[in-house]
């Protein structure tokens, strides 16, 4: 027995010398944790150190291509030089806009600070942190609704011939995106009143401090719900929905222009109508399908944690599944150009035009 105790207190001190060996003020202390314990650790603790480590190089490094490769998006589409029309720019330019705020209110502002919060510990003494809620999760709103109206339009132009002409415009446009940043911001407003000033800088859902008694308080539980239900679990269901009626519409059209056309016969002429359709679907669903599978593991996590907070389920899922829905959803903001890029021939063109730019200056300047 005295042998065990011996071992025991060596273990102790052991224990805390490696402690005190970890510098907890350095940005990269997880890195002396990972090597202090990594062997003593289970699977799930190794994976979830490891996955928050790389978000220390994951998260400046997106952030560092999601400005740009936003900004580049936004002037080659609204130049007006891609062959899309006027409203599907619109939406895409909205879009693209939309994210670069996200890229910036929620990476920059939110996620780098907390995982390098021993460089921001001046943002505890900022009392904004409310007021910044505010701002990210309208903005959050508006990306992912943004995308709504965009397949619903794409929707309408596709499936619903006489409604296009009406609704498919720049003017409509306008007016729906207008509306859905107004409807986002009040929808928002209610974080003002749910969190304090001061940042929490800590790996939580929340990164503000929460008013007194507002976790527990089933008002706010309710309120929080709705929240994550409105964005994302209804726009999951909207573009499912619409995505699934565009498919089926145009293979039933496909079928009958087929016909009428004569390929049953064996001939094959060339249809613009169903390569411009054909376009725009490719167009539509990649961009509805990278906004469901990046942002999946963001929703299922938010409602989980919130359902649990109101002893509605007893599921309690690691949290590792929150970190990665973060970097999935945040990647999501990064994504859309090289959609364009892939499916767009002429995006890629001026793309090209852009980059090239800066050098044909110098290279003129030199000459």
């Amino acid at each position: 027995m005295g042998r065990n105790l011996r071992t025991i207190d060596w273990n102790v001190t052991a224990m805390g010398r490696n402690l005190r060996t970890i510098d907890w003020d350095s940005p990269f202390w997880i890195f002396q944790y990972l090597y202090v314990y990594y062997i003593s650790m289970s699977l799930e603790g190794r994976t979830y150190y490891m996955l928050r480590s790389l978000q220390l190089i994951y998260y400046p490094l997106l952030a560092a291509v999601g400005v740009p490769v936003n900004l580049l998006t936004i002037v080659i589409l609204y130049r007006g030089k891609c062959g899309l029309s006027k409203c599907v720019t619109r939406y895409l330019v909205s879009m693209a806009a939309a994210d670069l705020l996200v890229v910036i209110t929620d990476l920059i502002l939110r996620q780098i600070p907390i995982i390098y919060r021993s460089l921001f510990a001046f943002l505890r003494h900022f009392p904004a942190c409310n007021i910044h809620a505010v701002l990210l999760y309208a903005v959050t709103d508006c990306s992912v609704w943004f995308t709504v109206t965009f397949t619903f339009d794409r929707f309408v132009a596709i499936c619903c011939q006489k409604l296009k002409t009406k609704y498919c415009t720049e003017k409509t446009a306008d007016v729906v995106l207008g509306t859905v940043s107004v409807l986002s911001c009040l929808k928002n407003i209610f974080w003002y009143f749910m969190f304090e000033g001061p940042y929490l800088l800590s790996n939580t859902p929340w990164f503000c401090f929460g008013v007194t008694g507002v976790s527990t308080s089933p008002a706010w539980a309710v309120i929080e719900l709705l929240h994550y239900i409105l964005t994302p679990c209804v726009p999951f269901i909207l573009i499912l929905v619409l995505n699934a009626l565009t498919v089926r519409h145009i293979l039933v059209a496909s079928r009958a222009r087929r016909r009428l056309r004569g390929l049953s016969t064996g001939e094959s002429p060339r249809d613009p109508e169903m390569e411009s359709r054909r376009k725009s679907m490719i167009l539509l669903f990649v961009i509805s399908g990278n906004f469901i599978v990046l942002w999946v593991v963001f929703m299922l996590y938010s409602i989980n944690r919130r359902l649990l907070h109101m002893a509605r389920t007893s599921v309690i899922l690691h949290p590792l599944v929150q970190e990665l829905g973060f970097m999935l959803q945040l990647l999501s903001c990064c994504t859309n150009t090289c959609i364009y890029a892939v499916t767009q021939a002429k995006f890629r063109e001026q793309l090209k035009n852009v980059v090239r730019y800066p050098f044909t200056v110098i290279a003129k300047l030199i000459k």
